[in-house]
């Protein structure tokens, strides 16, 4: 673009802006719908994948350690798991520590597990967490070869189960955000072949003068940025006044989810929407023009 010829591009694309403002109210309006929703497919994949991260990272092996064990085989224990290239960390928790551990969920302070059980029934045990949760199944298994320890847990079959679901979630939700994008591309181009058609015949008496194909297709490109940055702008206003309110309530109702609060953070987000937005204005324009702007 030359920069002497920029403010004509600007003055035709915001003219065609105005002579169409009926259809630009319209189509600006339908890609706020799609952007804000598509703000929400993508703040709703993101805290469901921080959820998903924080259920698999809170997925560990528990490791039961014989009664006959003395203090250096359960030390020699240890260092045998934390060898094991896939674990991350391992904590010990003596038969002392599970007794109360237990006796916190009864959460009867009359009650005493330990005046009932006189002597103390569990074993010991070590928690290892795995540095990817994928790995835990075989992770556990390896854990479960090693001599002194005579059972493993880690809730198999749930685990998996668990894994499978999550990957799910994690297609649906990149499927849902590509769709919408295609959406907004769709309607964009729509709204600029309309504009082509209207000034067709402007367009083929510039031709007929020597006006250069790029000189033709500026203005449609400004229209398309132009008609995508609104709609984001839009959107991204009811997203950030939405997501504020749905922030309060949900610190105070469901506080041990995990909600991407960050502003650094959400700023990313908005600012990625008007890139978006701006993106989908130039590749609804660009396809428009190459199926119906023969220039």
């Amino acid at each position: 673009m030359r920069p002497r010829n920029a403010a004509y591009y600007m003055r035709e694309a915001f003219q065609s802006i105005k002579r169409n403002r009926l259809l630009t109210i319209a189509t600006v309006s339908t890609v706020a719908i799609c952007i804000l929703i598509l703000g929400m497919a993508v703040l709703t994949t993101i805290n469901a994948g921080r959820f998903i991260n924080q259920l698999e990272s809170d997925v560990e092996i528990v490791a039961y350690l014989d009664k006959s064990l003395d203090k250096a085989e359960v030390a020699d224990i240890k260092s045998q798991i934390e060898d094991l290239s896939q674990v991350k960390a391992v904590r010990y928790v003596s038969k002392d520590e599970a007794l109360k551990r237990l006796q916190k969920k009864f959460g009867e302070s009359e009650y005493s597990l330990k005046d009932t059980f006189k002597k103390n029934p569990l074993p010991a045990t070590y928690e290892v967490q795995a540095g990817n949760p994928h790995d835990v199944p075989q992770l556990a298994a390896k854990v479960a070869k090693i001599e002194g320890v005579y059972k493993v847990n880690y809730g198999r079959g749930v685990v998996e189960r668990l894994f499978k679901v999550t990957k799910w979630i994690r297609t649906i939700g990149i499927a849902i955000i590509v769709l919408l994008a295609f959406g907004a591309v769709f309607l964009i181009a729509t709204t600029i072949r309309l504009a082509i058609f209207s000034r067709r015949k402007q367009i083929y008496l510039m031709k007929l003068i020597g006006a250069t194909d790029w000189f033709v297709r500026w203005p449609f490109f400004i229209e398309g940025i132009v008609i995508g940055l609104l709609g984001a702008l839009v959107a991204i206003g009811i997203l950030a006044l939405g997501y504020s309110s749905l922030l309060n309530n949900m610190d105070k109702a469901l506080f041990f989810i995990p909600l991407v609060a960050s502003s650094a953070a959400l700023l990313r987000i908005y600012l990625g929407l008007i890139v978006t937005g701006a993106f989908l204005g130039i590749l609804g324009t660009w396809i428009s023009l190459n199926r119906f702007l023969d220039v």
